[in-house]
This record gives C-alpha cells, sequence and structure tokens, in this order.
C-alpha cells in the first residue's frame, strides 16, 4: 500500500493549488494522509475526489467548515498498523515521548504545524513494541525556514510501514 503524507497546504494564501508533482503522487497513492492546515474547503473537495482513499484532520488555520466536516484527530488501521493524523504536537523537545504517552493505541502519528519535516520513533512501551514512529511531510507549498517545500511517501505492507521518504520539491519563484 503506496501512502502521500501531506501538511501545511495552505492553499490558496501560500499557493494558488497544489504543485502538479504532489497531485501526480496523489494520483499514485492508496492513501493520502493530510495532517491539516488546508484552509480551503476547494482543496478538500478537490483531493477527496481525487484520492483512492483519504484520512485527515483539521488543523489551526482552518476555518468552521473544514472543522465540520474533519475531525481533530483522524485515526484508521492500515494492513495492521494504527494510524493517527493530527496537526499539532507541540515542541520538538520532548517530542517523542509526550506523543507515546498521549498515543497509546497508535503504531504512526503523522502532524503538522510546524512545516518541518521530522521522522523519528519513541522507544518502545515494552516487550515486542516498536515505538511511535513521528512523522511530519513539512509543506509542500509553505517551506518557512526550510530549504525546500516537502512532502512524504511511505508504504505499508504486513503491519509494517516502511519505504519512508522525503520529498523536495524543486524551488519556484
Amino acid at each position: 500500500m503506496r501512502l502521500l503524507l501531506l501538511a501545511d497546504t495552505h492553499v490558496p494564501t501560500r499557493a494558488r493549488d497544489l504543485p502538479s508533482l504532489v497531485w501526480d503522487e496523489v494520483d499514485r497513492a492508496d492513501v493520502v494522509v493530510h495532517a491539516g492546515d488546508w484552509m480551503d474547503v476547494d482543496l478538500l473537495d478537490a483531493m477527496e475526489e481525487r484520492s483512492e482513499h483519504l484520512i485527515a484532520c483539521w488543523g489551526n488555520n482552518d476555518g468552521p467548515t473544514l472543522r465540520e466536516r474533519l475531525p481533530e484527530v483522524a485515526r484508521a488501521t492500515l494492513d495492521g498498523v494504527r494510524l493517527a493524523v493530527v496537526h499539532e504536537t507541540g515542541a520538538s523537545a520532548g517530542r517523542d515521548r509526550r506523543m507515546a504517552a498521549a498515543y497509546p493505541e497508535t503504531d504512526v502519528l503523522v502532524f503538522g504545524h510546524s512545516h518541518i519535516p521530522w521522522d523519528t520513533t519513541a522507544p518502545g512501551r515494552g516487550a515486542g513494541d516498536r515505538g511511535l514512529r513521528l512523522l511530519n511531510p513539512g509543506s509542500p507549498t509553505d517551506r518557512r525556514r526550510q530549504p525546500h517545500c516537502t512532502y512524504m511517501t511511505a508504504t505499508v505492507a504486513d503491519g509494517v510501514v516502511g519505504d519512508v521518504e522525503l520529498h523536495r520539491l524543486p524551488r519556484t519563484r
């Protein structure tokens, strides 16, 4: 199963639309995961139409219409992997342990808000526990202080998340 991980798209305030490379990834993905800050319900509509399966939450910049349609925390189980999607996780210091405590029944937590790519694994919670994997794909439209706009892809097979890859988008003017 191929996943596309997105967050902080901020359409139309930071970009009129998603980059075409990202839409190509939407078309290829079995599951699209979006960790909030859509800003525009039209983008959600387009993503729902083009995605085979969408798992998404709202972010702090999303208004009432998006909050009515999306949960604060989205959850799904994908081929045995328990996934949660949330926009904000607080400060980076102590994030791994804090989120492992907050999401004990989760294998992978996808989050956004900072626009800073993140890929870590919290220590396991006992025998046989691989630990909570935390993934932030950055932003495909607003790099802020990062060198590039980014998104992530990953695979899920037999209860394991693998092939997590951060993709850097070409800089545009």
